[in-house]
């Protein structure tokens, strides 16, 4: 298991965390859940990694399931938001190395829904952190990944790995 504390931006903490939960309630993929639900829990079923920033400005999570319906196999980003100074592309690569460390060798992907985000490029903090388009989802989401083989050096460099 990850450490609770360690140098980087992130430290690990449970689903329903309730700042978590806050952050995550603030997305546009948030589901709207019933008042009488017994449990806050937003990442999903699966192994998961929640990350938040130490100053609570920012969530991350990771799920790896057994079965995806799309067929989408690895390790997925099913949340990220920042509302904080820090930039995005920076949070995720740190995240990566942490998803990397628990899972070693595993495909990292995430979703994007076009419809629902500002950009005119959508995803692009995932882009600036290395990922790549790799498809669309039945329900038309963009579907990006970063695949193993990268490691994250320092913060704003991606650089290939000497390992095979």
């Amino acid at each position: 298991m990850i450490a609770q504390r360690h140098r980087g931006c992130w430290r690990t903490a449970k689903d329903g965390d309730p700042v978590g939960l806050a952050l995550y309630l603030r997305h546009y993929s948030a589901r709207k859940r019933s008042p009488k639900a017994r449990l806050p829990l937003f990442v999903g079923p699966g192994e998961k990694l929640v990350l938040l920033s130490h100053k609570g400005d920012a969530v991350l999570a990771w799920r790896r399931m057994l079965y995806s319906q799309d067929g989408q196999s690895g390790v997925c980003c099913a949340v990220f938001r920042n509302e904080g100074t820090r930039r995005s592309s920076n949070l995720i690569r740190e995240a990566m190395r942490l998803a990397w460390r628990r899972w070693p060798g595993e495909r990292l992907y995430t979703y994007v829904d076009p419809t629902k985000v500002r950009s005119v490029n959508p995803g692009c903090c995932f882009k600036r952190a290395g990922w790549k388009i790799c498809g669309k989802s039945r329900r038309g989401l963009i579907v990006l990944e970063m695949k193993p083989g990268f490691e994250v050096r320092q913060p704003g460099f991606l650089a290939m790995s000497s390992r095979k």
